[in-house]
């Protein structure tokens, strides 16, 4: 088949889920033997017409110069392309910006979209942004012919909301096999002897509830908080913890590997995301064996079910913190690990699309 995937930023990956994805299920479909077509920004660092065994093409994405609204117009050239190419499936990563132009899409072409988390609930946005994404999201729902739906909760949504069935396909990781302690060194950490939580610098995603809870507990085991926190919120975080010095804001942390090890050497991982389908920094935590106390939503509670505990305010974070110690959990540390094993590699993840797109041009 010829098999066109957008929606991203490009391949390599070097932003985020949906590209993570892309990289590693393009490649798959190449080496399957199809014809695997990714769409870049003009300015990846990639640059080469091909990345092992997918063909790369470059278009003008102009988001570095007008922000968001950039991303409607790549989307645009993207889709345009599109219509000269003859492919038998395009597969949308999100719907954000570009499902606003669904009209352009070609009609010989099978689209298949994964819609994403309920992008318009975010606090982040305004009123009027968050009505239009739930336009866009209404637009993707109608205009494609499949929808893949990363958690169960997202599938639930669409069928009582939009009355359309979807393929449930979460997100995927690699078990992680080869601790080293030596990596702790860097960030001035004792095995099991701090907390951990790391998030995107958002309210929904509670990393205040969680220092709320650190502060509430008089804790004073190190919570390293990883994120990039240059940002006006994390500002407002900086300011707000500044006088306790066992939390460390760490900044953005890109290699794997570190994180990885951080996550298996801490004594507790709190997750706090609360809006979106599967997390995949909740599965990367799952894989690399983190012992999880998480925000109580739906979302999580399908991925992580008894294997976990849950938060819902500062209070019961100060609660946990005073009772909860990894060594006490190992068992339920373990399940979530054959859970990833079982459900969330990327090759299952990869077969599971891959058979939906088979399906789709049958």
């Amino acid at each position: 088949m010829k098999i066109a995937i957008l929606g991203t930023r490009g391949i390599p990956n070097y932003y985020g889920g949906f590209e993570q994805f892309a990289e590693y299920f393009s490649v798959y479909l190449a080496q399957k033997g199809h014809e695997v077509y990714c769409y870049n920004s003009h300015n990846h660092k990639y640059q080469e017409p091909i990345f092992n065994g997918v063909h790369i093409i470059h278009k003008h994405d102009p988001e570095y110069k007008f922000g968001t609204f950039g991303q409607f117009i790549y989307d645009y050239n993207c889709i345009v392309d599109s219509r000269k190419r003859s492919f038998d499936v395009i597969l949308q990563l999100g719907y954000t910006s570009n499902s606003i132009w669904f009209f352009l899409l070609p009609k010989k072409s099978k689209i298949i979209t994964n819609m994403d988390g309920l992008e318009w609930k975010r606090s982040k946005y305004s009123w009027p942004v968050q009505q239009f994404l739930k336009f866009a999201e209404w637009l993707a729902a109608k205009s494609s012919d499949y929808l893949v739906a990363d958690s169960l909760g997202i599938q639930d949504f669409l069928k009582k909301t939009y009355k359309k069935e979807s393929t449930y396909i979460a997100y995927g990781t690699y078990p992680f096999y080869d601790p080293n302690i030596e990596v702790l060194q860097k960030y001035q950490v004792t095995p099991y002897q701090y907390n951990m939580v790391m998030a995107r610098f958002e309210p929904e995603n509670n990393i205040e509830t969680v220092l709320d809870g650190v502060v509430l507990a008089k804790s004073t085991t190190i919570i390293l908080v990883v994120g990039n926190h240059q940002t006006k919120y994390g500002d407002y975080l900086k300011s707000k913890f500044k006088n306790y010095k066992n939390i460390i804001f760490t900044g953005g942390i890109y290699n794997l590997d570190d994180l990885n090890n951080l996550r298996y050497y801490s004594n507790i991982y709190f997750h706090g995301h609360s809006v979106g389908g599967t997390n995949p920094s909740l599965l990367e935590a799952m894989a690399s064996k983190a012992f999880i106390i998480a925000h109580k939503n739906p979302f999580n509670a399908a991925i992580l079910k008894e294997n976990a505990f849950y938060f819902s305010n500062a209070e019961d974070i100060k609660n946990h913190l005073s009772t909860k110690n990894k060594k006490d959990y190992l068992d339920i540390v373990e399940q979530n690990f054959k859970v990833i094993c079982k459900e969330f590699t990327w090759n299952n993840i990869n077969e599971a699309y891959l058979k939906l797109i088979e399906q789709s041009v049958q």
